[in-house]
């Protein structure tokens, strides 16, 4: 599977996943006027791959530093995905980075976090630059 890059735009995050190493991440804000034009192509690609990743490890990195409600619907369908693919023995780990001083993404993460047993989901403050 070919690996999917999307540069950041003002109103959209940067999308890196490297599905042969396992690493995927999205970064920075994510606040499009349509929800499925950016989520689409990464729907498109994620629900396959995690189909067909059994007795695989996979990392995946949300450092968002902003997100609006249907960006916050198309992240509970991808942790949605990835629970299902952990419920068939793929190995998910999911850190969720957020500024010590960012109550809302950390309350975020704990939120996305109750909802998922079987992936492991590590709330990650990060240090300021």
């Amino acid at each position: 599977m070919d690996n999917l890059k999307i540069p950041a735009t003002e109103r959209s995050p940067d999308v890196d996943f490297d599905f042969a190493a396992g690493r995927l991440s999205l970064r920075g804000e994510s606040y499009p006027e349509d929800a499925s034009t950016v989520f689409g192509p990464i729907f498109a690609v994620l629900e396959p791959f995690l189909d067909n990743a059994e007795n695989r490890d996979i990392r995946f990195d949300f450092e968002l530093i902003y997100f609006n409600s249907s960006s916050a619907k198309a992240l509970m369908n991808m942790f949605q995905m990835m629970e299902n693919a952990a419920g068939r023995g793929v190995r998910l780990e999911v850190n969720w980075y957020f500024a010590p001083d960012d109550e809302t993404m950390k309350e975020f993460g704990e939120d996305f976090a109750e909802d998922l047993k079987s992936v492991t989901f590590n709330l990650v403050a990060t240090t300021p630059s």
